[in-house]
């Protein structure tokens, strides 16, 4: 019965989309309030319907309902019951579900806070943002059903993907949704705009904190899931530019163009053809990343790899919203006229460069991805592009991201002289190459990747420092001024600081990872790299699901014990799949990653060890940016009107 109901709320959550998308579109063109305001209680209604639909199959996993076919397909019996929830969103059509619940949560969310935007604007808004879920809902209710029934239900279900049991995949998705979904919102503002012919200051005011939520988001989910591939995977990395990772890394380094491209707007009123495409783009390449999750047409190890024809009606959703917007943005652009000057060496330039080294960046990274795909279609070839082509064509762009942030930072709007402007980050420029200088000096034989990563994140996060030091002034009470600095300065500073703490754990597990692979005996201790090692057992055990052969390795260091660690292999009947857990210790300076293979004829084990530097480095980095994020979005700037009281129709309040 609950499934019914919920199904049934999917089709009326269809005809509630349709409408928030027909009326208050057409009252906006005609100024008929009435008509505007239904789409206010319509987009609540929405968020309800859809809520109530995913509660309901998420009712279907947890109890194993195993009359519908997803769940038999995704879900066992003997599964812990909080991967029966995670089952819920990791399978196609149930992440799907999810993806319109994220995209009429924003919608809601607009209707509940966004009573300081004009009324048509707000109208047009809306009506987009429904439009979206119209799409996708259609795309759900006629390929990907999650209620669809089974004639014969069994006695139990197939299992979720193992990789997938995991509370690192159980949480990743739904952030990673709420941030490349959350786009969305930015796309409806760029579209209501160029539908109103209207793009200034309070524009880029109200499409700011929206595009920072998903950012930061997106930030965590993409974080979640680097951290999941590390310790889940076994292979001792944190990035593997596979294209499920590319799929939500584009659409983050276009948001993030996005974000300071707004800034301009808001300030300067300049660069506004320019914001409502990165807003447009933003968003399509989530529709990319969709594409390239659900088409099955290229592989990865956690794509939902379904069949061609869904990719198409996605590849029909995305030519209908990119085309259609890209074509209004082409008719519309010479409306959208920059008032603010500036010189050639000022804030604006550097926020511009800014922009196009994140946007060549994410053109960078699609080609590599589709590269592929591509030349299989054109030119009968199949071709492989790996870690090597990414991390050569990516990396000079973002060491020239980490050389000109600082000095963005650092200049003033209009016009600056840059000398005057340096002279404050000359002493952090030296520290900085101290630190690579350091980082060269302690290294022998290595490659450049150490010191130059090491000066970058030195060189980033020493920049944010002397860029707070510098907006306290001068006088006795500058350290309670710089506690009284607005949420989006501190923001952005502890956004940048985080990049730069980032750059240096990146430098740090590239330069210096030391890695060995041998057949350990029990009892006979072992050396890595002044670490000794001892296997002491290897036991088997049952879990609520899976079968698992836990190593037990002792660690020392001169003589002193550190820890135990106990590695682990499962192997999932149901499934027939293994899995692999590394037993790692952390500590800020580096990681000690242990992973036990198969036993050898010989009665050893294979252990493969890692020593990895400054890992730990990478994620603190990334809570650090989405914690920018969050201290930007509490700015009290962004609860007002641009003029600092509420907007009427169309025209700040005099």
């Amino acid at each position: 019965m609950i499934t019914e109901l919920g199904h049934f709320a999917l089709l009326l959550a269809f005809g509630v989309a349709l409408i928030q998308t027909i009326i208050p579109m057409i009252g906006a063109a005609k100024g008929w309030p009435g008509w505007m305001a239904i789409a206010e209680p319509a987009a609540t209604v929405q968020f309800l319907l859809i809520s109530a639909s995913f509660g309901a199959l998420t009712w279907a996993f947890v109890t194993s309902d195993f009359s519908l076919s997803v769940v038999v397909a995704n879900s066992h019996s003997m599964k812990p019951l909080i991967y029966k929830i995670s089952g819920t969103w990791g399978n196609h059509e149930g992440s799907m579900l999810l993806w319109v619940l994220i995209v009429s949560l924003f919608g809601a969310m607009a209707a509940w806070f966004g009573g300081q935007l004009p009324v048509s604007l707000r109208a047009r808004v809306l009506s987009v943002q429904a439009a979206i879920g119209v799409a996708f809902l259609a795309f759900i209710l006629l390929t990907s059903n999650p209620f669809e029934r089974m004639a014969v239900p069994p006695f139990d279900g197939q299992d979720l993907n193992p990789l997938l049991q995991d509370p690192g995949l159980a949480f990743h998705p739904p952030f990673l949704y709420l941030g490349y979904v959350g786009l969305s919102m930015a796309f409806s503002f760029a579209v209501a705009a160029l539908i109103e012919g209207r793009v200034d200051a309070a524009w880029g005011r109200w499409v700011r904190p929206w595009t920072l939520a998903a950012w930061v988001f997106l930030t965590i989910g993409i974080a979640l899931g680097s951290w999941w591939a590390y310790y889940e995977l076994g292979w001792g990395g944190f990035w593997f530019w596979d294209p499920v990772e590319n799929a939500s890394f584009m659409p983050w380094l276009l948001a993030a163009a996005l974000l300071h491209s707004a800034i301009v707007v808001e300030k300067r009123e300049a660069l506004k053809s320019w914001t409502i495409l990165l807003a447009i783009l933003a968003f399509g390449f989530s529709l990319i990343g969709t594409f390239i999750v659900r088409s099955g047409l290229l592989t990865s190890v956690h794509a939902f790899a379904n069949d061609p024809d869904r990719g198409i009606f996605v590849l029909g959703i995305m030519a209908v919203f990119m085309g259609g917007a890209l074509v209004l943005f082409t008719l519309r652009a010479g409306a959208m006229e920059a008032k603010g000057v500036f010189g050639l060496v000022s804030r604006e330039s550097a926020l511009v460069v800014n922009n196009l080294l994140l946007a060549v960046s994410c053109f960078v990274v699609f080609v590599g991805t589709m590269w592929p795909l591509l030349a299989e279609m054109f030119f009968d070839r199949k071709l492989s592009v790996g870690p090597p082509f990414f991390d050569s064509a990516f990396t000079p762009f973002m060491v020239l991201l980490g050389l000109i942030l600082p000095v963005g930072s650092a200049l003033p709007w209009k016009r600056a002289k840059l000398l005057r402007a340096m002279r404050p980050l000359r002493f952090a420029f030296m520290a900085a190459v101290a630190i690579g200088g350091l980082a060269w000096a302690m290294q022998t034989g290595r490659s450049l990747t150490g010191p130059i990563g090491m000066f970058l994140g030195s060189w980033v996060i020493m920049g944010v420092i002397v860029d707070l030091i510098q907006r306290t002034g001068r006088g006795p009470d500058r350290f309670k001024r710089l506690f009284r600095l607005p949420g989006a300065d501190w923001g952005k500073a502890v956004a940048h600081a985080g990049l730069g703490v980032t750059m240096l754990g990146i430098a740090g597990i590239y330069a210096w990872t030391v890695e060995d692979i041998r057949v350990a005996q029990i009892d006979e201790p072992f050396e890595v790299f002044g670490y000794e090692m001892t296997l002491r057992s290897v036991t088997n055990a049952n879990g609520p699901n899976y079968v698992s052969s836990t190593a037990v390795i002792d660690v020392a260091q001169n003589g002193k014990f550190i820890a135990t660690l106990e590695p682990e292999k499962r192997f999932y009947p149901v499934a027939q799949m293994p899995t692999t857990e590394a037993a790692i210790h952390q500590n800020l300076k580096r990681d000690l990653y242990l992973v036990i293979g198969d036993q050898q004829e010989n009665g050893g084990w294979a252990v493969r060890t890692y020593i990895k530097v400054m890992t730990s480095w990478i994620w603190i980095g990334c809570a650090l940016m989405s914690l920018g994020g969050v201290f930007s979005l509490f700015d009290r700037r962004f609860r007002v009107a641009p003029s600092g009281r509420k907007m009427s129709e169309g025209v700040p309040a005099e």
